[in-house]
């Protein structure tokens, strides 16, 4: 049990949940999507979310400005948040149009003001789970994606369910948050995303 908590915050991490929301919309949308054009997106959301804050990441540490890539200290998100936000920006302005993209567009709208206020919490030196956060803001899409589609996601819902509750499992059990900073990023997740509803559903 303790070896599955502990994984659980690695490969729920925040880095992959954008990756994770557009690979469910991808799965599950009952538009055809061309397999060449679905696979570029795919690839942008990867070099983008993951690859170039990895590299960020380590050159941030060998400047002495991060510590580990959990960022436990509240300092250390300072910068890797504003960074998100500029790299989220760049996803929407290159890859995702509003009128291309609605579904996915309104999903990383909803990550950037999510990340941002993040951000704006960390100048009040108050530190939210960025995992709750991210895996709560990508269950809400899910719904969204069930609702707007007219889709029956039940038992995709309920594993993503099940995860919010391992990935809060996790961080208490590693001691890496509390209870405040765990609700508090739920909510920060999950808000964005159902008020960005009525623009495309």
């Amino acid at each position: 049990m303790n070896f599955l908590l502990r994984i659980a915050a690695y490969i729920f991490h925040p880095l992959f949940m954008p990756l994770l929301g557009v690979g469910t919309y991808f799965v599950v949308t009952p538009r055809y999507t061309e397999p060449q054009f679905m696979m570029a997106k795919m690839y942008a959301v990867i070099i983008i979310t993951i690859f170039i804050p990895l590299v960020s990441y380590f050159l941030l540490r060998s400047l002495g400005i991060v510590k580990s890539i959990h960022l436990s200290d509240i300092a250390e998100r300072k910068y890797p948040l504003m960074a998100q936000c500029l790299l989220i920006l760049l996803l929407m302005k290159m890859v995702f149009k509003p009128y291309d993209d609605p579904e996915l567009y309104y999903f990383f709208v909803g990550i950037l003001f999510t990340t941002m206020t993040a951000l704006i919490l960390v100048f009040f030196s108050f530190k939210i789970s960025l995992h709750q956060m991210a895996i709560a803001g990508v269950t809400m899409f899910i719904i969204g994606l069930s609702i707007h589609f007219q889709i029956n996601l039940i038992y995709t819902m309920a594993f993503f369910f099940f995860v919010n509750g391992l990935v809060a499992t996790s961080r208490l059990h590693t001691k890496s948050h509390t209870y405040p900073e765990l609700i508090g990023g739920f909510f920060i997740g999950v808000i964005p995303q159902l008020i960005l509803f009525s623009y495309w559903l």
